[in-house]
């Protein structure tokens, strides 16, 4: 039987054995003209169903001419007539079974008749689990005819399509249009188990980053690509080569699945990119760079993606990923854009919040500027859902102390968010619309030791009061209250001391400690030098008590190079501390001068608390006064001073020798 063929006829199959067609089948909208021994020789059903219309020809037929008069109601009663007596003639040859709602339709009816004729077919895991449900709707068992269709598509399931996860999940997605039957014989469920049970044996590190979206391939990951290959090749289940059938799924299977995952206790890093890469298929916008446009018969709609939006947060892993990158946290700020737009709800967007607070360290600044889609808020970025994302960072960040993770790690995590947070300030701070309760809040959310410097917060600060020169200057005041002058660089503190947008209270603060800035760095530099003196004695001690035990012989030969040495060194000596006599007269100055300076403070509040403030003379007077001429006098006067004088002192010494 093996050798015999078929062939397709338009809407007609027939079986071209040679032997003319005894039974004639409908599935769907084809006709299958076929013979009774081989299907009555494998299926309990079609020997039912033939065996009964043998018995009974004329129910069968009776109830096919009724069919076919109420079809023709509107033909002529002569043609009705013919039309009856034709299909009378015809079915005393061959007998017609209807088999509706036929698992996987003409396709799987027709591989499932070779079979029953013999013919080799070919199972794949794209068929399988129609060709399974065939077998079971027919009732090809094994009790009824040895080596039957049940058996051997189990036998295909088991030992083929349920050890290999893109398998499974072929065989899977072809389950969609087989339902219930497929459901009924654990199809789904076994699949789904392979799945979930075979990427929870798998390698984690495997799981990387499952996105292209246009970086350069580093040299770390093509080695890590070429280790996915060979994993898969030895039977491994790398992701990047199964993870593209996930978009194949439907909606309530990708759940079931990740449930499933979840059940097993799977590692973050794989749930995260499976929910990743889901959601980037089916959620269009999530990615900013995206040059793809997606094809709109395969975009859902806005309800269908809300769902899902919302099944993808539900099932994030709430603790960080161990190998979260920047590309992920990017990720994550998408979906919350899109869950905006959206307009999902406050549970799932307060979730999505606070997994991206436990990873903000990771974010850009183009990944903070949300944009707002609120009526409500006239702003342009979403300032509100930023400072929500900072205090759960800052709860994170509390939790790592009290669980006692690494100082250091916490401390790089803090700063590079400050950072983070002074661009942000700085990119906002030109919305006119923004309020200056909400650039304040922000600005102080941080605590102190964020910010090594507050140049950042200064430059945030000064494009602020650019954009909105119309506040009072109380509330200057209190915008600048934000800054500590004592971190600013002395650039930062040069440029704020010549501001004029500044209020006058924050240019004398700028001013005052300017000068004490300086003041310590001269007193450092004191200090370094008396430091520097005394081991250069010690070592001038201690290089003379090792030349004298090494050349005890010659001591009496050279005793006038050592004498003249030591007196080279003592007037050298002497130099330097007639320049540490002139510095420390000069940090008396700078004492004097900072004590001038705190009366003229003095003097200015009570100005100000009288309401006699000249906003035109007092800048250029502080200026004069505290500013130029002391940073003229220090940079320019003292040092220059101290080191021509010792020049002078060498090259009249070298003179006398």
């Amino acid at each position: 039987m093996a050798s015999e063929k078929s062939s397709s006829k338009g809407q007609a199959w027939f079986c071209t054995t040679g032997l003319p067609s005894d039974v004639k089948i409908e599935v769907d909208d084809m006709t299958f003209h076929l013979h009774k021994f081989p299907l009555m020789s494998k299926s309990r059903k079609l020997h039912e169903l033939i065996t009964e219309q043998e018995k009974n020809p004329t129910t069968s037929r009776i109830t096919r001419i009724q069919i076919a008069s109420e079809t023709n109601q509107d033909s002529d009663n002569d043609n009705e007539e013919k039309e009856i007596q034709e299909e009378h003639e015809e079915d005393e040859e061959e007998c017609l079974i209807i088999l509706p709602d036929f698992p996987g339709g003409s396709e799987s009816f027709e591989t499932a008749a070779k079979f029953c004729y013999g013919v080799k077919i070919d199972i794949s895991a794209s068929n399988v689990a129609a060709l399974r449900c065939a077998g079971e709707y027919l009732e090809m068992t094994e009790e009824y005819s040895e080596e039957n269709l049940i058996s051997k598509t189990e036998r295909f399931l088991t030992q083929s399509v349920l050890k290999n996860i893109r398998h499974c999940l072929k065989t899977l997605t072809s389950c969609e249009g087989l339902l219930p039957l497929a459901e009924n014989l654990s199809i789904v469920k076994r699949c789904i188990d392979a799945i979930a049970s075979k990427a929870a044996s798998s390698d984690p590190s495997l799981f990387g980053w499952p996105v292209n979206d246009g970086a350069g391939n580093s040299k770390g990951g093509v080695e890590n690509e070429k280790k996915k290959v060979a994993n898969a090749t030895r039977g491994g289940t790398g992701m990047d080569l199964w993870i593209n059938e996930l978009e194949q799924l439907s909606l309530p299977f990708f759940k079931r699945l990740i449930f499933a995952m979840k059940a097993l206790n799977l590692s973050g890093e794989i749930i995260e990119s499976c929910l990743i890469y889901y959601a980037k298929k089916y959620i269009p916008g999530i990615w900013r760079t995206s040059r793809k446009p997606s094809s709109s018969s395969n975009v859902p709609s806005e309800n269908d993606q809300r769902e899902l939006l919302e099944t993808v947060i539900a099932n994030l892993p709430v603790e960080k990923s161990s190998n979260s990158t920047s590309n992920s946290t990017r990720f994550l700020f998408g979906l919350l854009r899109t869950a905006n737009i959206l307009n999902a709800s406050e549970a799932c967007r307060a979730a999505l919040e606070k997994k991206i607070g436990s990873q903000l360290e990771q974010a850009t600044l183009d990944d903070l500027l949300i944009p707002s889609y609120s009526y409500l808020n006239e702003t342009l970025y979403d300032v509100d859902c930023v400072e929500r994302i900072l205090r759960y960072f800052l709860e994170e960040l509390e939790d790592r102390s009290v669980n006692r993770i690494e100082s250091e790690e916490r401390s790089t995590a803090l700063m590079l968010v400050g950072k983070l947070i002074d661009g942000y300030l700085s990119e906002i701070a030109s919305d006119a619309n923004l309020m200056q309760e909400k650039f304040f809040d922000l600005a102080i959310a941080l605590p102190d030791h964020a910010r090594l410097f507050d140049d950042g917060l200064y430059r945030a600060v000064d494009v602020y009061l650019k954009t909105h020169p119309w506040i009072p200057e109380a509330d200057r005041e209190k915008i600048c209250g934000v800054l500590d002058c004592q971190k600013l660089t002395l650039e930062a503190c040069t440029h704020a001391a010549q501001n004029e947008r500044l209020p006058l209270r924050a240019v004398v603060q700028v001013l005052f400690f300017e000068q004490l800035q300086l003041r310590h760095a001269i007193t450092g530099g004191l200090l370094e030098a008396d430091a520097g003196l005394m081991e250069a004695d010690r070592g001038g001690g201690e290089e003379e008590e090792e030349e004298e035990e090494d050349s005890r012989p010659i001591v009496v030969a050279s005793g006038q190079e050592v004498s003249s040495t030591l007196r080279a060194a003592a007037r050298e000596n002497q130099v330097l501390r007639l320049d540490m006599d002139s510095m420390r007269t000069r940090v008396h100055e700078l004492e004097r001068e900072c004590s001038t300076m705190k009366k003229a403070i003095e003097k200015i509040d009570k100005m100000e608390t009288d309401g006699h403030v000249d906003r035109g003379g007092w800048r250029t007077s502080l200026t004069r006064k505290f500013g130029c001429k002391f940073r003229t006098q220090v940079c320019d006067s003292h040092e220059p001073a101290a080191i021509e004088a010792r020049r002078g002192r060498s090259r009249s010494h070298r003179h006398h020798q």
